[in-house]
């Protein structure tokens, strides 16, 4: 599946939040959406899964306007994980997950053997199934998060939304739960707070700020320190992992700019410069 976004715009108030952004994720991809908090990241995506309506532009998927699909269609489609679990009452992990089907099903249609096996099976690929009778509300953060994905999984959703999925998680789930994303081989958007962690996992990039995209590109190109201090604010050195291969940035604090910032960080295999990754 492809989703392409043209021009889109969105206000409240009069208040321009998004400008004119166009952007395209190819089936297969996990393109990142970066930007400082207030950019837009999180008010682009919800135009994308229609909790907020554009005043102007176009969301297509495969070339179908998003917009004048039928909701339960839309549903079966995409898919979303948000950085905040969802409250829930009493559900088991089963219950949560079964809930993927229900833009599948007839209006009080019964749960099928079909369902009950989709569930099985996206339970086992998220590593989730010995939980499966557990109450999702005694789970982890990042135990959460895999359950939504299983419930992405068992709606068989051909497109993912990840809305700062990792952003209140520790270093190990955030790494799981992008690993997780990364070998599912859904066409994804994610967005992501973490540079290097952005830098690692996406194929693609899309750098917000102010409610524009100010660059694009494959993660090697767009993540450069001049664009980080036009963007971000920082100042940053980027190297090449040895092992990874990916960009590695390391952010320079005030004592640490101008010419000292030349010289820290050479030592080869110095580990706080591989931070996160």
């Amino acid at each position: 599946m492809n989703i392409e976004v043209e021009d889109v715009t969105f206000s409240i108030h009069d208040k321009r939040l998004i400008d004119s952004i166009s952007l395209q994720v190819k089936m297969g991809e996990l393109v990142g959406l970066i930007g400082p908090n207030g950019s837009g990241k999180s008010t682009l995506l919800k135009n994308m899964y229609r909790v907020l309506r554009p005043d102007s532009g176009l969301v297509t998927l495969d070339g179908r306007d998003l917009l004048r699909m039928k909701y339960k269609e839309t549903a079966r489609q995409m898919a979303v994980v948000s950085q905040d679990a969802p409250q829930t009452f009493d559900f088991s992990v089963r219950d949560i997950v079964l809930m993927g089907r229900h833009p599948h099903k007839k209006l009080l249609e019964a749960d099928s053997a079909l369902d009950h096996e989709l569930v099985e099976q996206a339970l086992e690929r998220v590593g989730m199934e010995a939980q499966a009778d557990q109450s999702f509300a005694t789970l982890s953060g990042g135990e959460k998060q895999r359950v939504l994905i299983a419930r992405a999984l068992a709606g068989q959703a051909k497109f993912l939304i990840l809305d700062e999925p990792t952003n209140h998680l520790d270093i190990r789930y955030q790494l799981q739960i992008l690993d997780l994303v990364k070998t599912l081989q859904i066409t994804t958007l994610a967005a992501l707070h973490d540079l290097n962690l952005a830098a690692f996992y996406c194929d693609r990039m899309y750098v917000l700020k102010e409610g524009k995209v100010v660059s694009s590109g494959i993660t090697e190109d767009v993540l450069q320190p001049d664009l980080l201090r036009s963007v971000f604010g920082v100042e940053t050195e980027i190297c090449v992992h040895p092992r990874t291969g990916k960009p590695s940035i390391t952010f320079l604090p005030d004592s640490l700019r101008g010419g000292a910032a030349h010289d820290i960080n050479r030592t080869n295999g110095d580990p706080m410069k591989y931070d996160k990754l």
